[in-house]
């Protein structure tokens, strides 16, 4: 396709692919995005169910803080977050029954942790510097990993001379800069790291890990009405601004012609009406996991692409229990984020550690009249739920192990909210092959790849010229605020790229100079 005014279409309503494709029509793109499911979000979406607004996975949202990706892409976007600042992020529970409040004030903090682990001052030193490092990179226009020669150029503007003090740590993880005097500080920093970083201390890398376990302190908010109005309120002004949203439209394939994809195939999925649309375009954002995109190519694939796709390591799945809770039954003080940790003895996940979210007191959006809408998570290994699914012999055994799991998470949970199971009025449980069919997410993997490598992280740009990949598979990752950095990166490449062709200006505003000058504004 070739016109005046490049088309840009966003395959997934996530917020990565719903941030680039605002962007991009704030730089003069004419936009559509596709969403199969009836609402936005994917996995940081807000389904309905009974009268409860869940969340479907991501529950706190950072990044707001000025200076962050979410406070600058306001900026851009002259629009408002739905959202409330907490304090405390998240209380952990640990197996000796020691607790530790994750405070966002610094000097309540500190007071914590000396409290908690009054030996490994020296590491929060080391990490409070990891993190101002890497937050201080991040926040400019930092393209890693560099995937064009362009790219080289962005990195060296990008870099201080304090940010040589990283260096060291490039290849280091953090196991490499923990104490080991007290099990149970590895065990906290495990059960952090594994929510934040989808890895644990001895293969997180250093400077991300450091980034990861800040977020806490960098700000971490509420959203009314659930995650997903995160995503709402983007599509809200896609639509305000000239850009179209399509939901129900569930992409079966894609076409290609001379390295290059020119039209995808979508499917309208509605229970009175079934029909077909073709959309043609300049450019493809896939806010997919990469096994997604390549299956929606199917021969068209670069072998290129199928064979990095084939080399890729499957990542986490979650097991989820939405709960239905009567207020009135809770302890008093029940509110907020809790994250609890069995046996430290054992692996993390699989009901051993455990995080759980309580929609706020004062949004009763969320639920019914004197309930509450609960989530509780664990990470789990998606294989076995799906040879379990998958034989005809075995479904049995699926279903129960869904209500042992069950069991186990309510039992780990009455250890921080003593009472919650006489509590609960609605019990709805979800594995990865509940996520694999409501998300449209390959085998249901959520989180994105493990950040245990900088040198491993996977660029946004895929063996097709005009087709890039934006959500948590590509860098850097996990949480919101990181998608948000991602669909950011990815709509000045697109730009860049259309700059070249002579099809678009690189408009005045360029996101990258924009995000320089906000940043050095902010932190001085």
């Amino acid at each position: 396709m070739s016109s005046a005014t490049p088309h840009t279409v966003v395959i997934g309503a996530g917020i990565g692919g719903l941030t680039a494709a605002a962007l991009l029509i704030k730089a003069g793109h004419r936009v559509t995005v596709l969403e199969a499911q009836t609402y936005p979000g994917g996995s940081a979406g807000t389904f309905t169910y009974q009268g409860y607004r869940f969340d479907a996975g991501a529950t706190l949202a950072g990044g707001f803080a000025p200076g962050g990706p979410h406070y600058r892409l306001a900026e851009l976007l002259g629009l408002e977050w739905p959202i409330k600042p907490v304090d405390p992020a998240w209380v952990v529970h640990l197996p000796d029954g020691r607790t530790v409040t994750q405070w966002a004030d610094h000097t309540a903090w500190q007071s914590e942790r000396i409290a908690a682990f009054p030996n490994a001052e020296a590491f929060w030193h080391k990490q409070e510097m990891l993190s101002n490092l890497s937050w201080d990179i991040s926040s400019r226009h930092f393209p890693w990993p560099p995937q064009k020669p362009g790219d080289l150029l962005d990195l060296t503007l990008a870099l201080r001379p304090r940010t040589l003090r990283a260096m060291p740590y490039i290849l280091r993880t953090m196991a490499d800069i923990m104490p080991d005097s007290d099990p149970l500080f590895r065990t906290f920093i495990d059960a952090n790291l594994l929510i934040s970083a989808q890895t644990t201390a001895e293969n997180a890398n250093a400077l991300y890990g450091s980034a990861a376990l800040d977020l806490p302190r960098r700000g971490v908010n509420t959203v009314r009405g659930g995650i997903g109005a995160l995503a709402q309120t983007l599509v809200d002004w896609i639509q305000a601004n000239g850009g179209t949203v399509h939901f129900k439209q569930k992409v079966g394939r894609i076409d290609v012609r001379n390295g290059k994809a020119v039209a995808i195939h979508a499917n309208l999925h509605s229970r009175n009406k079934r029909s077909q649309r073709t959309f043609t375009f300049d450019n493809l954002l896939a806010n997919l996991t990469p096994w997604s995109l390549k299956n929606l190519l199917g021969d068209n694939a670069p072998e290129k692409m199928q064979r990095t796709v084939d080399k890729l390591e499957p990542t986490w799945g979650a097991f989820m229990l939405y709960l239905g809770i009567a207020a009135d039954a809770l302890p008093a003080d029940a509110n907020g984020h809790y994250q609890v940790i069995g046996d430290h003895m054992r692996p993390l996940g699989e009901t051993n550690s455990i995080f759980i979210s309580m929609s706020p007191v004062d949004d009763d959006s969320r639920a019914p009249t004197g309930m509450r809408a609960v989530n509780i998570s664990t990470h789990t290994d998606i294989a076995a739920w799906w040879a379990l699914r998958n034989n005809q012999n075995r479904k049995a055994e699926y279903h129960e192990r869904c209500d042992q799991y069950t069991e186990q998470m309510i039992a780990l949970t009455e250890r921080a909210l003593p009472g919650f199971k006489q509590a609960i009025r609605l019990t709805l449980p979800a594995t990865p092959v509940t996520y694999a069919h409501w998300t449209g997410r390959e085998w249901g993997m959520v989180g994105g790849f493990p950040q245990s490598s900088i040198l491993q992280a996977r660029g946004p740009r895929t063996a097709l010229e005009n087709v890039w990949l934006v959500g948590d598979s590509i860098f850097p990752g996990q949480s919101t605020a990181g998608v948000t950095l991602g669909g950011m990166r990815v709509a000045q490449d697109v730009i860049n790229a259309e700059g070249r062709f002579g099809r678009i200006s690189i408009p005045q505003f360029s996101f990258g100079k924009k995000l320089q000058r906000t940043n050095a504004e902010t932190t001085g």
